[in-house]
């Protein structure tokens, strides 16, 4: 994989577990009428959600030409759930104690 072949995959990797995964947790927060989840809570209901976009790793075909490609996007893929369930990923913490203040 030639250097910035992956600038638009990492580009979504940075978008997609705030976009995907915190505006969907909020929802089945609200819904169930859980207004004051825990954080470790929040980030796994986060973390459910994201990992349904997990058949994007397989998007592409299963040959040498995409072999790189495919395990950049597993390796951000994965990455992206650690800083979910870390804490780490500002985006979602930032979400969650926008919830907790607005829910």
């Amino acid at each position: 994989m030639r250097e910035g072949d992956g600038f638009e995959i990492d580009r979504a990797y940075d978008l997609l577990p705030h976009v995907i995964g915190a505006s969907w947790a909020t929802i089945w927060f609200r819904m169930n009428k859980i207004r004051r989840p825990s954080k470790e809570e929040f980030r796994k209901k986060v973390a459910e959600y994201f990992n349904i976009l997990d058949p994007l790793i397989t998007v592409y075909p299963q040959d040498e030409q995409f072999k790189d490609m495919i395990e950049h996007i597993r390796y951000r893929h994965n990455e992206e759930v650690q800083r979910i369930l870390s804490g780490t990923n500002y985006e979602i913490e930032k979400r969650f104690k926008r919830y907790l203040e607005y829910g």
